[in-house]
């Protein structure tokens, strides 16, 4: 595909504006802690977390909402510790951003495990573009990014609404990787399939009732879950796997699993598919729930419009 059809982003003289100056002190901020060591860098983000939790707001009740349905099993107090851990992670992630967007190539690379690769190069061997399905796991700033030291793929995403801030996201995930795509242009993604690219797209979040269709997820029965899934794994000669990111419990960096068993896949009965992917999703996000960004409103579509709020 001719990337002319990519995002571009270009340095713009107007970043230099007033309107723009508190987002170049948060940038300088956030650069200069990159270069911390590692696990510092995880402890202060830990501590940020918890700062977080302790300020409260809308997101809390929607992490705690979110807990509270999909681990039903658990206690109060797991369920709260849960809630904790989960925290502590989004601290982390906020510095994954700078690991993720500026550590020099030699560093990052010592920080990852791939497990899985085979399932990748099998798939390529057969001549296939590959739909690389991931989770919104926490880490995954980062983890983007490691997954080009693998393969360079394409990847799908929602551009930031800040010009500046869009500026240094496009770079920093572009770096190890081929070009971006708005999460709009359908067409870019369906291309890039059938050039044989690898693409990555992220089907665990609530995109409206629109785009979507009720299955059952976490126990929930009628979830609002993407359509698009299926448009992009309909496409002639694609081969459906999963990459799942994970931060290792050690601390001493990441791992990626790249997973298949999607071998009948489409099977013609779209709903079964996708009830199949949510199946794998849960599966994929109980590994390290406290890694999982819980903070989206997941549950936020119902079934009917005229249903009560979730949250």
């Amino acid at each position: 595909m001719s990337k002319n059809k990519s995002l571009q982003t270009k340095f713009k003289a107007s970043f230099l504006l007033p309107k723009y100056w508190l987002t170049w002190i948060g940038v300088a901020i956030l650069y200069s802690l990159s270069w911390l060591p590692y696990k510092m860098q995880m402890a202060m983000g830990a501590i940020l977390g918890r700062l977080m939790m302790k300020l409260g707001g809308t997101r809390l009740k929607v992490a705690k909402k979110n807990i509270q349905t999909c681990f039903p099993e658990l206690s109060e107090q797991q369920q709260h510790a849960l809630l904790v851990e989960n925290f502590e992670n989004t601290g982390r992630a906020l510095f994954e951003t700078g690991i993720g967007w500026w550590w020099p190539d030699w560093r990052l690379k010592r920080k990852v495990n791939i497990v899985g690769e085979q399932v990748l190069r099998e798939a390529q061997q057969q001549g296939h573009g590959i739909l690389l399905l991931a989770i919104h796991n926490l880490c995954l700033e980062a983890c983007a990014r490691l997954i080009g030291y693998v393969q360079p793929t394409v990847v799908f995403y929602r551009p930031n609404h800040n010009e500046l801030m869009e500026y240094f996201q496009h770079r920093g995930r572009a770096r190890s990787n081929k070009y971006m795509l708005d999460k709009s242009d359908v067409s870019g993604m369906k291309e890039a399939l059938a050039d044989g690219e690898i693409a990555i797209y992220l089907p665990d979040q609530d995109y409206g009732r629109k785009r979507s269709i009720f299955v059952p997820f976490f126990g929930v029965d009628d979830v609002a879950s993407t359509i698009g899934t299926m448009i992009f794994a309909k496409q002639p000669n694609v081969k459906t796997v999963m990459g799942i990111p994970t931060r290792k419990d050690d601390g001493s960096g990441y791992q990626i699993e790249f997973i298949g068993g999607f071998d009948n896949f489409p099977s013609g009965d779209d709903k079964a598919d996708i009830t199949l992917v949510n199946e794998k999703i849960e599966r994929a996000i109980r590994q390290k729930p406290e890694q999982y960004m819980w903070l989206h409103r997941r549950f936020k579509t119902r079934p009917s419009a005229s249903d009560p709020k979730f949250y």
